[in-house]
């Protein structure tokens, strides 16, 4: 039997924009630290993501010792991890909910409106504001950030490798946006891991994650395909939904480094 171990940890600081991977990592009960704590919101306080908004993709982050840099082209901000934020609370509404927001602050809402052509806010979920996880899934009434629905999402390599080996084009894990990746074991374990362990870590596997248009978002280009659902809904679509990838609770709030070990 191969050994587990974690290969890749990605956060994606605002929600539906690039990726930054991490050596090492804190779980929170909200899923990483950092992670999908900031947003963007169209006039009505309604949360934009790639399904709609494609061109979020070319949006790229970069880690630095303070924050993280958002590069647009050829253009590029410095947002801080802890900054301050406008005082009036924005009621923000993300697929069913309803959360409690801030404004950071005019410059960066300017700024975004600006290269998308379309008038927006960036907004800051606080660490203490509420939102729960779907009540059927709950272990002990997690809550969750900005996320769709789940603090984190784990894929194996290994499934990967096995849609690409039936795409025409293989296709990066980008396409799916995981937090944690791991390499050994067989294409689509994860689909049935309930509690495991990443380093000294206990997970909880809750339920398969059912999959959207952003996969078929060029995540380099901000272009749309038809690939990978095409494909994963001839193998992979149960109840008129495709699954790819298992979201994950966390029993334990340490810290986690790739190359930790899985167990279960």
């Amino acid at each position: 039997m191969t050994t587990l171990r974690l290969s890749e940890i990605w956060i994606y600081p605002i929600k539906s924009m690039g990726g930054i991977r991490l050596a090492s990592a804190k779980v929170f009960e909200k899923g990483l630290q950092n992670d999908r704590r900031w947003m963007l919101v169209d006039e009505d306080g309604i949360f934009m993501t790639q399904r709609i908004y494609p061109s979020l993709a070319l949006f790229k982050l970069e880690s630095s010792t303070s924050g993280f840099k958002i590069r647009f082209m050829d253009d590029t901000i410095a947002l801080p991890y802890h900054h301050s934020t406008l005082p009036v609370e924005i009621q923000t509404k993300i697929w069913d909910d309803e959360v409690t927001t801030f404004e950071v602050s005019e410059f960066y809402s300017h700024w975004f409106s600006g290269k998308l052509g379309k008038k927006c806010r960036l907004v800051y979920f606080p660490e203490q504001n509420r939102r729960a996880v779907d009540v059927n899934y709950q272990i002990s009434h997690e809550n969750v950030s900005l996320s769709d629905g789940y603090p984190l999402l784990i894929i194996g390599q290994h499934s990967l490798d096995d849609l690409n080996n039936r795409l025409e084009i293989p296709l990066p894990m980008n396409r799916f946006r995981p937090n944690l990746v791991f390499t050994g074991g067989e294409p689509y374990e994860e689909d049935s891991w309930k509690e495991f362990t990443v380093g000294n870590n206990k997970f909880v596997g809750v339920k398969p994650c059912s999959r959207c248009v952003v996969t078929t978002v060029d995540q380099n280009t901000g272009e749309k395909g038809k690939e990978p659902l095409v494909t994963l809904a001839k193998y992979r679509q149960h109840e008129n939904k495709i699954y790819f990838g298992q979201n994950v609770l966390s029993i334990d709030h340490h810290e986690i480094h790739e190359g930790d070990e899985i167990t279960f």
